[in-house]
């Protein structure tokens, strides 16, 4: 069985992977902390050295973006890719200069707010779990703390385009995303599906931005499936 890396999103944890990790028995699966540069292309390196030599590779979000650059420096470490609910471009400069007033309020003491306030609650379809997602999106935000939101926006601010380094991969791949997700919509995965040759399109309804965590059976089913063909590639 091929071990499997899952790279959570922006100020997340393994938490984002609760159940995903609690039904897949049958491999190894690990994740992956992104959090100590400032720099995509270093953390890409940090998470590469401590990999095993070859592994599917699973990210969400910010962790997709990582998973590219990880993609691009270590391609034939690289059994499988999953990119869920991420963007394969780099950063709009418009969007880079709106991280600077969250910046500034993270640094003066406002992460719950910015979290609670301007950033999760338009990630996430309506439905019955948004309020306790929300919640746990927050407590993984606080349990990362300010540094690590600085750095990771300071990642996202100067992350390269990798729709190139998609263009190269032929191993088995995936493309999940939200039906509702406002931040990485729709097209931009049916975009990074045409790229990826050979890949799936799921899109997950009653998903926004987190569909781990808001429909957890139906993204484990599509890893599953994603896994066994990786398994038998």
């Amino acid at each position: 069985m091929t071990a499997l890396l899952l790279l959570p999103g922006m100020m997340c944890d393994a938490r984002l992977f609760a159940p995903q990790i609690a039904a897949i028995h049958d491999r190894a699966v690990m994740i992956a902390p992104i959090t100590g540069h400032d720099t995509t292309a270093a953390l890409a390196a940090e998470v590469l050295a401590h990999a095993p030599p070859r592994f599917a590779l699973a990210g969400l979000s910010m962790g997709g973006i990582v998973a590219m650059e990880m993609l691009a420096q270590a391609p034939d470490r690289i059994a499988g890719l999953c990119l869920m609910d991420t963007n394969p471009k780099a950063e709009h400069p418009e969007v880079a200069k709106g991280r600077e007033p969250q910046i500034a309020s993270v640094r003066d003491g406002g992460l719950r707010a910015v979290m609670r306030d301007e950033m999760k609650p338009n990630y996430l379809a309506d439905g019955p779990r948004r309020g306790a997602i929300l919640d746990t999106c927050t407590a993984m935000a606080e349990a990362l703390g300010p540094a690590v939101f600085v750095r990771q926006s300071r990642a996202l601010q100067t992350r390269a385009d990798r729709q190139d380094t998609l263009a190269t991969v032929t191993v088995p791949s995936l493309v999940l995303c939200g039906r509702d997700d406002a931040l990485c919509p729709l097209h931009r995965h049916e975009a990074m599906h045409d790229l990826l040759e050979g890949s799936t399109l799921v899109v997950v309804e009653g998903a926004g931005h987190l569909p781990t965590l808001e429909q957890p059976e139906v993204t484990t089913r599509a890893l599953r499936s994603w896994l066994d063909r990786v398994d038998r590639a």
